[in-house]
């Protein structure tokens, strides 16, 4: 399975007091690389496409620091529902996989306030993508 890679700065701000970043960070790194993906792969932007995430889960496994410059972050759309995408992130350094974590992302009609359906030219392409 095909993943969708992308690089994220670490920034100096992203650093905490224990010289390394900050846990917190991690969701915006997995955001930065989420957006990357809906823009190049679904050529859609991020922001117009009213998705919420329905689960966010991070195991951390090294550290990441000021020094490493830059994250490495493979996206791999695992699974299509009804209404929700599944994505698996694998977040690493010149070290090793610092972080993989996990998230649900659904499809939200905003008037409605409930789940709409992934529209099937994006399963196709999420298919095509990651089975090439």
């Amino acid at each position: 399975m095909n993943a969708f890679t992308t690089t994220v700065d670490v920034r100096f701000r992203d650093i905490d007091a224990m010289g390394h970043v900050n846990n917190a960070v991690y969701a915006t790194y997995l955001e930065q690389a989420r957006t990357a993906y809906f823009r190049q792969v679904l050529e859609k932007d991020l922001a117009e496409t009213s998705t919420v995430i329905a689960t966010l889960t991070i195991d951390y496994h090294d550290p990441v620091y000021r020094e490493d410059e830059s994250v490495t972050i493979e996206v791999v759309a695992s699974e299509v529902g009804t209404s929700s995408i599944r994505m698996e992130y694998t977040v690493a350094t010149d070290r090793g996989v610092a972080v993989e974590a996990e998230s649900v992302q659904v499809l939200y009609d905003v008037k409605t306030e409930t789940p709409r359906p992934i529209p099937d030219p994006w399963r196709a392409t999420i298919r095509e993508y990651h089975d090439e």
